[in-house]
This record gives structure tokens, sequence and C-alpha cells, in this order.
């Protein structure tokens, strides 16, 4: 059995001033490449990021800077021939853009809760080895889930994005939902309950749900195998070999 919890190394759209803050950018970099390689020799990070675009909180961080340093973070990537953890926000154009330019660097990866347009969707779509992940802020709108129905399920993840991004009373994708768990105060914590107002892992089977109902699939657990799965080719693509058991047998072990 491979241990469950992973992580990745990069830097976010909105912290990129932080290689310039440094004032040694290179040098900020080649601290990445050393977090990342040690990562990888302990067999815990397994993509870079999260990195991209966010054009929804430029008061962080302008879009210059971000354009220059995600295009350096695909450097470290193809240094540590990992997939990336891609953040899109109002993005879209510049984003693809710089992901064709770099496209020679670029293995795979998955550009996280996805709340675009449909056109977003389809340029996204547009490269073959690039996945769309989808969480409760994807599925607030009955636009939203018009676009997630035009998200194949060979290229679609999902996530929690925990501790936000769950799905609420008011979202649109919440009449599919069908599991619940009981919560209580975080003043009140009881492992057996869930942390009210707090997203939590677990709630990823409402997403799954979500997906499920608005795009018409009476079979979720086939839904959930093929979306492991797309995970797993992303992210653990040396133990296919046993996700495939895994799958055909029913039980995911990974």
């Amino acid at each position: 059995m491979i241990s469950r919890l992973f992580c990745t190394v990069g830097v976010h759209p909105t912290r990129c001033k932080e290689f310039e803050d440094s004032g040694d950018p290179e040098k900020y970099f080649q601290d990445l490449v050393s977090l990342a390689k040690e990562g990888v020799d302990k067999g815990k990070v397994v993509a870079i990021g999260e990195c991209g675009l966010d054009y929804d909180r430029l008061h962080f961080c302008p879009p210059e800077v971000q354009k220059k340093y995600f295009e350096k973070q695909f450097e470290l990537a193809h240094a540590m021939k990992l997939p990336m953890f891609l953040h899109m926000r109002a993005a879209a154009g510049d984003f693809c853009e710089i992901l064709a330019g770099q496209k020679d660097k670029f293995v795979a990866g998955v550009a996280h809760s996805f709340t675009g347009s449909a056109e977003d969707r389809d340029k996204l779509l547009s490269f073959s080895n690039l996945y769309i992940g989808v969480n409760g802020c994807s599925l607030k709108t009955a636009e939203n889930l018009d676009v997630v129905r035009g998200i194949p399920v060979e290229r679609m993840m999902i996530e929690t994005d925990s501790p936000y991004c769950d799905i609420k009373n008011t979202h649109a994708g919440i009449k599919f939902v069908k599991s619940v768990w009981s919560a209580k105060k975080k003043e009140k914590y009881d492992h057996e309950f869930t942390v009210k107002g707090r997203n939590e892992p677990c709630l990823v089977r409402q997403v799954l749900e979500v997906v499920a109902g608005c795009k018409d699939i009476a079979d979720i657990d086939q839904l959930s195998k093929i979306i492991y799965h797309n995970t797993c080719r992303v992210f653990f693509p040396h133990d296919l070999d046993s996700v495939a058991d895994a799958l055909l047998t029913g039980k995911p072990d990974l």
C-alpha cells in the first residue's frame, strides 16, 4: 500500500512577489529545486504547484510578475519530471498561451478548482495532457453545471479544496447531494463529527454526487473509478498496474 498523504512544491500566483522580495530570485528558485528533490527522494512530492495565474486578486501580485514566475516553474517541473498542480482564475487567455509556449516542459497536470466559462473549459481541453479539477466552487450556479456537463469524465478530477469551497444549500448542485454528515461547532470538536462550516475531505463524495447528477450518470461507482484512475494516471503513473487491479476488484488501495 502507498502512503495516502502527498504534497506539492511550488509558489501560488498570489505569492509570486516572494521571488523578487527575497532579494535573489535565482536562489529562491534553487531552494525550491532542493525542496522538491528532497520531497521526491522521500516519496512525498508528486507535483509542482500550486502555480498559475490569478487575475481576481491582483492586489497581491501584478500580472507581469505572475506570468514571469509561472513560466519559471515549468523549469522546475521539467527538471523534476513531475506533473503540475495548476491555478487559473479569470486568466484563461494568458494561462493557455503560457502553457502552449511551455508544452515541451509540461508532462501533465490539472487545472484545479475550475470556475471558468465553457470557452475557458474548451481552451483547457485542447491540451491533451491537462485535466480539469472540480469542487464545490465549480458547482454554484446553473451555468457552472452546464460547463461541468461538457467536461469529459476521462478529463476530470474532483477535489474539496478544503477548508473552503464546500457545496452550500444555495448552490445549484445541492439538489444532487445525497450524502450528509453530522456536524458540530469547532468549540465542541468530536472526531465522530465534521466541523460545522468547514469543508472536509469526506465531502468529496458530495462533489462526486453532483457531477454524476448533472451529467445524468446513474453508475456513480463507475464514475468514481474513472476519476480515481485519472488522478493516479497523472500523479502516480508508475503505480498504474496496481491502480488497474484495484479498480477491477472495486477496492482502490492507494
